[in-house]
């Protein structure tokens, strides 16, 4: 009953991962691939992290 209120970490690891792949592809699409490629590493380790607490769980 308590836990009705607790915020989903990985929700809100998803909803960032999301932000991030389409700030990614607003840059590729100005022609800009080395930040491009930052912003893909960036969610990638989003990812990963989202990876492990669903693995853990």
């Amino acid at each position: 009953m308590f836990g009705l209120f607790k915020k989903d970490p990985v929700k809100k690891l998803e909803r960032q991962y999301l932000k991030l792949m389409e700030e990614a592809m607003r840059i590729q699409r100005s022609g800009d691939i080395k930040s491009y490629s930052a912003k893909v590493a960036e969610a990638e380790e989003i990812q990963k992290r989202i990876d492990e607490l669903k693995g853990s769980s």
